[in-house]
């Protein structure tokens, strides 16, 4: 199986990026969202996708997170000591499951996100931690074919010549809410009856004709 740099860094890749998000999350209160973007613009991120040892392997993922605090300005100095767990739960398997994915993609980290989301790994992990990393890579693969695909919102309101700040100012739902259903951040599917209704009557529209396929739990 060939990735994004030697196979033989891999499974350390991947302990240290769970024990990166899961010291990141439970010991910091960083969201995951906010730590991957440090993780890109630190620069650690680019040399992980060249595969230095140094980064791979050479820091464990509390003194990877630390370097990428201290990297963007903030207090990596007074860190909390390392977090010890017997087990690994949510926290520690999002970043476990991405490293696995970026190698195997062999993908950027910039090109991942902000299209995956700390959400979206929440909302994957309860049937995918026990599941295989191939399996969880197909899902994660139908993820992003999903959101590269025209929401039924954009083709509705591009249909009548509608901008998105037009259609948030004539149905009163936020303009940030109505960019994050048309990019899937948010699921329209889980829009309250009230949301769907307002789009509904400007667009022309039936409210279901505006829900998408669910993203799986």
């Amino acid at each position: 199986m060939q990735g994004s740099y030697a196979e033989v860094y891999l499974d350390d890749a991947m302990r240290n990026m769970g024990e990166m998000t899961e010291y990141a999350a439970e010991v910091c209160h960083i969201s995951l969202d906010l730590l991957f973007h440090m993780f890109i613009v630190s620069g650690y991120a680019r040399r992980w996708e060249q595969g230095d040892p140094a980064v791979l392997c050479g820091l464990s993922g509390t003194e990877l997170c630390g370097r990428i605090l201290e990297k963007c300005g903030m207090d990596g100095g007074s860190r909390q000591p390392a977090l010890i767990r017997y087990d690994t739960e949510r926290n520690y398997w999002c970043g476990w499951f991405v490293a696995f994915y970026q190698w195997k993609k062999r993908i950027s980290f910039g090109q991942l996100f902000p299209s995956v989301r700390e959400q979206d790994l929440f909302r994957l992990y309860p049937a995918l931690h026990t599941a295989s990393e191939e399996k969880g890579a197909e899902v994660l693969d139908q993820l992003q074919r999903e959101r590269s695909q025209i929401t039924r919102l954009q083709t509705y309101r591009k249909k009548l010549g509608l901008s998105q700040q037009e259609l948030a100012e004539r149905s009163g739902v936020n303009l940030r809410t109505l960019q994050e259903y048309e990019v899937r951040r948010k699921d329209i599917n889980r829009a309250a009856a009230e949301k769907l209704i307002a789009l509904a009557n400007v667009l022309l529209c039936r409210p279901e004709s505006l829900l998408e396929i669910s993203i799986p739990e």
